[in-house]
Order: C-alpha cells, then structure tokens, then sequence
C-alpha cells in the first residue's frame, strides 16, 4: 500500500503527519482523518506500520497514503510534499512528529549516536518547517512536537533535551517570521507518554515513579497528545500561534 496512490481532486483540508507509522504520530494522523482531513502518512523505514495507519484511516471512511521519506533529507521531504500536492491538490497541515532518543548521562553519550540523534530531531524538524513554511496554503497549521523534558531537567535527558530546545526555538522564531501568511506555527510538547519511544528501556519501577509525576496520577496517552494537536492544527485552533503547549498533566 505504501506510496501507492493515483491522482484524487484536491480535499477540504490536507495534512502530513511525519512520523505517522506509530505513536504519537499514528493518533495524530487517524484523529485528523476523522476531522476530515486527507492525510499522508510519512515513515522512515517502517512501511508496514505505516500501511497499518493507513488502514485504519480508510476503514474509516477516509483518505490516506504513505510516503517514505528522511525527514533529514530534503531531497526527500520536498519529494514528500509533492506526493501530498500530486495525490490531494495541496497541504493545509503539518505535524512533525518524528524523531529519535537516546538517553545516557552527557559525560558517557558517544558522539556519534549525538550526531545521529541531532540529525532527526534538529535537521529534521528544519528541513520539514522549511518545506512547510514554503508550502503550506493560507489559513494552515504547522505543529512541532517537542518534550516536557526540558523543564523537568532529568538526568540522562542532556542531548534529547537539547534538540527539543531546538525544536521550540524553531517553532517561536517560525511562527514570526510567516506574518501575513496566515499560517500558525505551534509545538505540542508532552509529559511521559506511553508510547514505544518512551517505554523503550525504562524498568517498571521508572515508569511507575514516572506516572506519579503528574498530578493526574498516569502517564499521557497518544490519544491525549493528538486531541491537542488536532484542535491546534484546526480552524476552530487558529489563534494560537506562536505557542509552546505543554500537554502533561501538570507535572511542570
């Protein structure tokens, strides 16, 4: 199924989800189906998650694709884009959801897997906004998705951290710098949630102490983080611009 599309008249509203195979991405991209978007599902390497995705989308009723692409690569990402236009006449939303981590206390972090990290999380989140804020149509949305993180100051967190600081000040200076063309520029930036990302490697006496974190008493769900993004990236949204929105139950 996977990039496997045939030219369609252009929908009400057309949205990219990166990242779209799982998590945060996969909610994402099935809540802003249901809204009615057309959605394009960007993967990585994983096409059969990404198929999954899109499944569920047209199962339900709606349009769907999926596109590979390196975020980081934008050769790819413009290829990425120009299969939304081809498929759906265009792009109205955004989310930049992919992205990697690795934890390890900044003294012992091998450099090689900092450089790896930093060129998803940093140069992928550039090169998306570049072709976002290049092409996306008046009256649309871009949402980053950043991290919590940086105001909780874990140990272990140094170089994820430091990309998701990337990722806002991208986001604030963005959102600035498209005045007058009717577009918002957002991140989402969620607590502990429990996707694979996070789960990945944390013992069951971490989660726990993580989940009592918040005042809400659990960890976030996927479905927590895409409601929000999916209002942000709406009409009904379109005041807010220019934000990062922490979504964590209130654990900062």
């Amino acid at each position: 199924m996977s990039e496997q599309y045939e030219p369609a008249a252009a929908f009400p509203r057309v949205a990219i989800v990166t990242g779209g195979s799982r998590g945060i991405g996969r909610e994402t991209a099935e809540r802003l189906a249901a809204q009615g978007h057309a959605v394009v599902v960007n993967y990585a390497s994983n096409g059969t998650e990404a198929d999954k995705t899109v499944l569920a989308i047209t199962e339900a009723g709606g349009r769907a694709i999926a596109v590979r692409a390196d975020v980081a690569d934008e050769a790819a990402v413009a290829g990425l884009f120009d299969a939304a236009e081809l498929a759906f006449g265009g792009v109205d939303v955004v989310v930049h959801a992919a992205g990697s981590m690795t934890l390890a206390p900044l003294a012992d972090l091998d450099l090689d897997v900092l450089d790896r990290m930093h060129r998803t999380n940093i140069r992928g989140t550039f090169v998306v906004d570049q072709q976002a804020a290049r092409r996306l149509r008046a009256g649309g949305a871009l949402v980053n998705i950043s991290s919590s993180v940086l105001g909780l100051a874990l140990p272990g967190y140094t170089a994820y951290a430091a990309s998701k600081g990337a990722v806002e000040a991208m986001t604030l200076i963005l959102a600035r710098e498209l005045r007058g063309r009717d577009i918002t520029v957002n991140a989402v930036a969620p607590g502990p949630t429990a996707t694979e990302l996070f789960l990945d490697g944390k013992d069951e006496e971490t989660i726990a102490w993580m989940a009592a974190q918040p005042p809400l008493e659990r960890l976030g769900t996927p479905g927590d983080i895409a409601s929000l993004v999916a209002f942000i990236a709406s009409p009904a949204g379109h005041w807010v611009n220019g934000q990062v929105v922490r979504a964590n139950g209130g654990i900062v």
